[in-house]
């Protein structure tokens, strides 16, 4: 297995929650029917349903057991620092990512002021096309710091850039920090996404850290005004 067991358990249980196996306040099974049913000790389990919690499917109660949560609504968290990849495989829409460039670049000053770069510094500049359902609806600019991320090649582009950055290169990625905005539509948009007449467009800036507190990433992620949605799952610590 590629990933860790509770982290495999986890991806299964959140498939069969948004599946509909279990509705909203169906309760799971308990922590021993699960470890029998996934051949695992109960730690693991439990470590798996935490994460489940994090992530806004259930409510653990005391003496009740998991309560599954109405997740319909959070099926696309923004605030969550979740890769284009993962978040293609809780939908049923055929999806695609197109990448339109990929090259290494000298940092202008903007770039510079947004991943603290200097004048010595290459960084990767990807751009790429989510389609979905046959739309082109969200413009990705990747920008990454060289000296972090050695290589990048186009196929890695079109299937996931944290799965590889994670499993190939083992960064810590830590967290993000995010802004959103509604700007006017650009050159550059109008030329990648379908539109349909909008001359706005939703724009998610997000700075990525290390778990050093490195930023090695700048992000902007552009979406049509009528595809976007924002949700968030929120819990009071």
């Amino acid at each position: 297995m590629h990933e860790n067991k509770y982290l495999a358990i986890y991806h299964d249980l959140a498939s069969r929650i948004r599946d509909g196996e279990w509705k909203a306040y169906d309760k799971l099974p308990s922590e021993n029917e699960l470890a029998v049913r996934y051949k695992t000790s109960r730690e693991t389990i439990r470590k798996a349903l935490n994460l489940l919690s994090e992530h806004g499917y259930i409510q653990k109660m005391k003496g009740k057991g998991s309560i599954v949560l109405d997740v319909g609504r959070y099926a696309f968290p923004v605030s969550g620092l979740v890769s284009f990849k993962e978040l293609a495989q809780t939908m049923k829409q055929p999806v695609r990512t197109i990448v339109h460039e990929l090259e290494l670049i000298k940092p202008d000053a903007e770039l510079k002021q947004q991943l603290r770069a200097t004048s010595k510094d290459d960084v990767w500049k990807v751009v790429r096309v989510r389609e979905i359902d046959g739309e082109r609806i969200i413009l990705d600019k990747d920008f990454f710091l060289k000296k972090n991320v050695p290589l990048l090649t186009k196929e890695i582009c079109e299937d996931s850039i944290y799965e590889y950055l994670e499993t190939k290169l083992h960064l810590p990625i830590s967290f993000a920090k995010k802004e959103m905005s509604v700007d006017e539509a650009t050159e550059e948009d109008r030329r990648y996404l379908d539109l349909n007449g909008d001359d706005r467009v939703v724009v998610v800036r997000n700075y990525v850290y290390l778990n050093d507190a490195t930023l090695f990433q700048y992000t902007e992620s552009r979406h049509r005004l009528d595809k976007f949605r924002f949700v968030d799952f929120a819990r009071r610590k």
